[in-house]
């Protein structure tokens, strides 16, 4: 940026010099600034006012929807290769109107704002670009006036046609990138919703839905596309949409924490404050353009802030995926604070202002989908266990005894018709009461435990281990099996459960009696159960014997 004192209307004035070269130059503090409290002065008024101040980098303007901000600056460009424009990079803006003396007493103007259609401005574009006529070798001042209903304080950048559409070229390949996301997140969510009948992802999706026209209307993206001939909801959209996306948002991480069915009373407190949210947001469409901003700001930070509690509740309830909602609320927390302090005046506008929370976003949403998804694995491993109760014992994972029978059944079938030697085993643990005498009874409950976990290591992947009653398993061991083999079986099985457990007294193992029985057999599975069965019943309760091995 060049500064220089140029013969210009005003001896205070200073003169920005424009260089091709340089691509874009910021007034910063080469210009003059002064605020009309009533918002009615004309601009020849303006043109002899004395009261001006001289402008600063980063400064916010206080306004009101009665006061205007007048800007007044001398330009020059160093030759005419390149056309050059005014950004004001602040799509809320209301209304900028650029003037500029045409040499004979009359004053000539561009208007721009979102109290206009997009459609009618000069230059339509996500936010107001006004072009400049300047000649080589001379300077020219314009006078630039701001009406906004809140604080102005976005820079006023003077940029070169060329600079202008590199620029747009890397804001589009952002954007799009943010927009893409949002709109698969949004896609994959209706899919899943609509496969899965789970109302959280119709949730999400209407929540990412209303984040992502909040966006474009924040960005200018959608006052450009979507509603370019609407200027009054182009304008109060950027204020009333955050609003209603935070009060979805808010609903949304209340299903997704399972909040009613984990306190009824914090979820009838969250949704009060969504429907709050609401009714703030429908407040907006209606209230003076003064008021907007005192309503957005407040209801956000609200809503924000409750969501943070519920998730950070839920992880100390031992939700397990409410700590990675929390950290991904971290970045959008960060960034919403920062378009928030900007709109109540705290903040000039710049990138991180103006972008913040579309980063703070772009890094949830995949992090909301893999809860989500995670949340889906959960719930259908929960049915499906649910399910299984029928089939599965829960206390050890493995069948029961109606599952035993029916493999059995097709084992001694397929034994038959192979020619080949199978087994059935029947495994009781004897010596139960004799641990909760010697230990206790937690003790003794761990006992078949164990005794489940050494007869899963003694089988092969083919074989079959049930759980049959409280103390008695059943095991099928698939053929094709020699005479010794099968003979040797359940000497097997006796001699891995005597095996002692690691951390546990020499005492504290079980003892067992296995009956075993080689297959094909006469009869059905009923019946070999039964006559294995009455041989272990029969087995004296002294006796020093097994493994018992019952002809069929």
């Amino acid at each position: 940026m060049v500064g220089l004192w140029a013969g210009a209307a005003f001896a205070e004035d200073r003169m920005l010099l424009l260089d091709p070269d340089m691509g874009q130059v910021t007034l910063d503090g080469e210009g003059q600034a002064w605020i009309d409290p009533t918002g009615q002065t004309g601009i020849e008024a303006v043109a002899t006012a004395a009261d001006w101040r001289p402008t600063r980098t980063g400064k916010v303007y206080p306004l009101t929807t009665h006061s205007a901000l007048w800007l007044r600056f001398t330009l020059g460009e160093t030759n005419d290769s390149q056309r050059w424009w005014l950004e004001i990079p602040y799509p809320a803006v209301d209304r900028v109107t650029l003037y500029t003396d045409d040499g004979a007493g009359r004053w000539s103007e561009r208007v721009a704002g979102d109290t206009l259609p997009v459609a009618n401005w000069p230059v339509p574009h996500r936010h107001p670009v006004l072009p400049l006529a300047l000649s080589p070798g001379t300077s020219k001042q314009f006078y630039l006036r701001v009406e906004n209903s809140h604080s102005f304080g976005a820079p006023l950048d003077f940029t070169s046609e060329r600079e202008l559409l590199r620029q747009e070229q890397r804001t589009a390949l952002f954007l799009g990138m943010y927009f893409g996301l949002a709109a698969l997140s949004v896609a994959l969510a209706v899919v899943a919703g609509v496969s899965l009948r789970d109302p959280a992802f119709g949730w999400y999706a209407l929540a990412v839905t209303l984040i992502g026209l909040s966006h474009a209307a924040i960005t200018g993206v959608a006052g450009l596309h979507l509603w370019p001939d609407w200027a009054w909801w182009n304008n109060v959209s950027a204020l009333a949409l955050p609003v209603a996306a935070i009060a979805v948002l808010l609903w949304f991480m209340s299903v997704l924490v399972s909040l009613p069915q984990r306190s009824r009373r914090l979820h009838r407190l969250t949704s009060a404050l969504s429907l709050l949210c609401v009714l703030s947001a429908t407040l907006i469409l209606l209230v003076d353009p003064g008021w907007r901003v005192r309503l957005m700001v407040p209801s956000v930070l609200a809503a924000v802030l409750c969501a943070v509690a519920v998730v950070a509740w839920a992880a100390s309830r031992g939700d397990r995926h409410a700590w990675w909602l929390l950290a991904g609320m971290v970045p959008v927390a960060a960034g919403a604070s920062l378009p928030m302090a900007r709109a109540v005046g705290l903040l000039p506008i710049n990138f991180w202002t103006s972008n913040g929370l579309l980063l703070g976003m772009g890094a949830e949403l995949p992090i909301l989908l893999a809860v989500l998804a995670a949340r889906v694995h959960d719930r259908r491993e929960n049915i499906r266990r649910i399910h299984e109760l029928e089939r599965i014992d829960p206390a050890t994972g493995l069948v029961n005894a109606q599952v035993f029978q029916v493999r059995l059944s097709r084992l001694i079938a397929r034994s038959a018709r192979l020619k080949h030697e199978s087994m059935v085993l029947l495994v009781d643990v004897v010596n139960v009461e004799q641990i909760r005498r010697d230990f206790d009874r937690r003790a003794a409950e761990e006992l078949p435990l164990r005794v489940a976990s050494r007869l899963l290591a003694f089988a092969r992947e083919i074989d079959t281990v049930a759980r049959l009653a409280d103390h008695r398993f059943g095991v099928l061991v698939e053929g094709p099996l020699t005479r010794e083999e099968a003979a040797g079986t359940g000497a097997k099985v006796v001699a891995r459960c005597l095996m002692p457990f690691d951390n546990k007294p020499v005492d504290w193992v079980p003892q067992v009696r296995v009956a075993q029985a080689l297959l094909p057999a006469t009869g059905d599975a009923q019946q070999v159960l039964e006559k294995l069965g009455a041989v272990l019943a029969m087995a004296p309760a002294d006796s020093k014997r097994a493994v018992y091995t019952v002809g069929m």
